[in-house]
């Protein structure tokens, strides 16, 4: 099982005031900090324990032999202060006139009342915002290209330019959007070591660092918030205006003092204290700390509100409306699961629970009707054992499951929609099993589709259809291996779910073709009501000609012949390739690529904001009629 609660109250003090706590056998301080906990305790249960001392998280920690020193490694975290990395405009440029995509309606244009019809970040729950590096809120397109963040005007497409370009001074992770407000997270790492006259020689230590600007005037970003917070950003949602994020930390002695995460804003910092740490009675492995926490992005004066727990490394999220859940991997593969409620930017630990095997991703994930229902592969670190689909209650208990699919095999996609779930299994064949969740205690499988390929992410085109995308395969003549070819483009007819059948399909390229959305659902753009599909594919062809008997090994790898956005008309009816949009102008990068294929001008995402296809790569920014893909605007975004 799995998991810890978060805090009762935290230390705020100088990172001196805090080893003298520690000393003291975790003394608190509070001179009212920079963030505050929230956790309920009278509604905590499962299997967990809170710290009641310094000492009793340090003898933990010693027990659990997670105390190994790492001077200048990753684990290493020594933490100084009067460090600040600023913001930096670079320029400014004038201001014109001052479901992959979930579709969208904005009053972009302000003051005229005129509505414009744009595509929105590609999510797994509506309502639920994911971090991207692109957005747009209809009128602009907001890029994190390194450590910039470009501002482009790209409504109307007469008028696409630049209006800003940010520099954070630090790679750029992830962005969002939220009215006037840019939310940017940023990374540093241990790169370099200082001297501090308290403290002596150290190292700067993993840092994430959430900004936000203030973009009321989208040419010239103004940074009214930046919070330092030791560790690394693990992932992060945005339900209207609270942001939600969790930021990691080994868990570890150094030097016979346990370091513990602080948190800075500007001059103050909070230090979270020993007995404010939750944790389950049976973690093992590698520990680290996981704070949650949360944050009124429209609310310059709101605190920061955490939640931290010291539980095995982290693999994923989920995230629904009002709930987190919290992936962790134990030493025999079973995954630990933290629920955690988080409403209205409140965090409340709610429930804990271990199921057998290992998640894929986020979309192994779903929560609906109060049940949480999760999708796993093998148990014991033996794949053998086969695919399960559990289903918990709101205490995280098993009340049902389907145990033992596809023995031999390992799930490569899956997608709960209502009281369906629909998984992807593969080794030779790809089966899809279409599984009924209607009675929660008592999870059925009702049919499976066997057919070459596999599908590495599935989203719905409708209640009775799916979208899959994936890899097309050749058997080997051994009947032991297949062989991965092209890019495969499926459509499955699940309305009779005891008899799956696949529409249709289509295939890109040949063996050594892909795709980011492949394992990016974010570069994934669709919409139904315009049977639009793009997809940003790397293709290769094999010449057959080169071949004495005019036929390539099933292993052989095609040659690079094209990048860019392959646009796809799709219906009931079918697939079928509208065009290709490219950034990449001379061919003589592909014949000079080998057998790795990199490009600044390879094209990374795609949006459409009315009438117009928008396209992304590291060096530009291209817009094209999405009716005849004509070329309508192009700006180079630098090298």
């Amino acid at each position: 099982m799995q998991i810890s609660v978060d805090t009762r109250k935290l230390a705020s003090f100088a990172l001196v005031a805090f080893i003298i706590g520690g000393a003291l056998g975790g003394l608190l301080f509070n001179y009212g900090g920079v963030y505050v906990p929230t956790s309920d305790l009278s509604n905590m249960f499962g299997f967990m324990n809170q710290f009641q001392s310094y000492d009793e998280l340090k003898d933990y920690l010693v027990a659990s032999e997670s105390y190994d020193s790492y001077w200048g490694g990753p684990l290493f975290s020594f933490r100084g202060r009067g460090f600040v990395d600023d913001m930096v405009i670079m320029e400014s440029f004038p201001m014109a006139g001052s479901d992959g995509a979930v579709e969208m309606i904005s009053e972009a244009l302000k003051g005229s009342g005129e509505s414009l019809d744009f595509s929105g970040t590609n999510v797994q729950v509506e309502g639920v915002d994911e971090a991207d590096v692109v957005k747009t809120d209809g009128t602009y397109i907001y890029y994190a290209k390194g450590s910039e963040i470009i501002i482009v005007q790209a409504y109307p497409a007469t008028d696409v330019r630049i209006v800003s370009m940010t520099n954070m001074s630090r790679p750029v992770q992830d962005i969002y959007i939220s009215g006037d407000k840019l939310i940017v997270f940023t990374a540093q790492t241990p790169n370099y070591r200082y001297y501090n006259e308290e403290e002596g020689i150290g190292d700067d230590g993993y840092r994430a660092i959430l900004t936000i600007l203030d973009i009321s005037d989208r040419a010239s970003p103004e940074e009214v918030r930046e919070i330092n917070m030791d560790g690394t950003y693990f992932n992060s949602r945005l339900i209207g205006d609270h942001l939600y994020f969790l930021i990691r930390n080994p868990a570890y002695i150094y030097d016979d003092i346990v370091e513990l995460p602080s948190i800075r804003e500007g001059e103050e910092w909070s230090t979270i204290d020993a007995d404010c740490i939750w944790y389950p009675n049976n973690t093992r492995g590698w520990m680290a700390y996981h704070t949650i926490a949360s944050l009124d992005v429209q609310d310059s004066e709101a605190k920061l509100t955490t939640e931290t727990f010291l539980l095995d490394e982290g693999s994923t999220i989920y995230v629904s409306p009002t709930n987190m859940y919290l992936i962790s991997e134990g030493w025999w593969r079973e995954s630990r699961i933290t629920k955690i409620g988080i409403e209205n930017g409140a965090i409340k630990f709610k429930a804990n629970g271990t199921v057998p095997g290992y998640v894929l991703n986020q979309f192994s994930m779903d929560e609906h009707d109060g049940y949480f229902r999760i999708a796993t592969t093998g148990t014991n670190n033996d794949r053998r054992s086969g695919n399960n689909v559990y289903v918990m209650d709101s205490e995280l208990n098993i009340v049902g499951s389907v145990e033992g699919l596809a023995v031999g095999e390992q799930i490569y996609s899956s997608r709960f929609m209502g009281d369906r779930v629909y998984l992807v299994t593969f080794k030779i064949t790809d089966p899809l099993f279409t599984i009924d969740l209607s009675d929660p205690e008592n999870p059925e499988v009702l049919g499976a589709l066997k057919i070459p390929g596999f599908s590495t992410y599935l989203h719905p085109y409708d209640e009775n259809i799916l979208i899959g995308i994936g890899k097309e395969t050749i058997e080997d003549k051994s009947g032991n291996i297949a062989w991965q070819q092209g890019v495969k483009i499926s459509l499955f007819d699940v309305s009779d779910v005891t008899d799956p059948k696949e529409l249709a399909k289509l295939e890109i390229g040949d063996r050594g073709s892909d795709s980011n959305a492949l394992y990016d659902h974010h570069a994934f753009l669709f919409s139904r009501s315009r049977n639009l599909l793009v997809l940003p594919i790397l293709e290769a062809q094999i010449d057959e000609t080169d071949f004495a008997d005019g036929e390539a090994p099933d292993d052989w790898y095609g040659e690079y012949v094209y990048q860019g956005a392959y646009v796809f008309d799709i219906s009931e009816e079918g697939i079928e390739l509208r065009g290709q949009v490219t950034h990449i102008e001379d061919p003589m990068e592909f014949l000079k690529s080998g057998y790795w294929f990199e490009s600044g001008y390879q094209v990374e995402r795609s949006l459409y904001i009315e009438d117009n296809l928008y396209t992304l790569s590291n060096g530009m920014l291209k817009v094209n009629s999405l009716s005849t893909l004509e070329e309508l605007a192009a700006i180079e975004l630098g090298e």
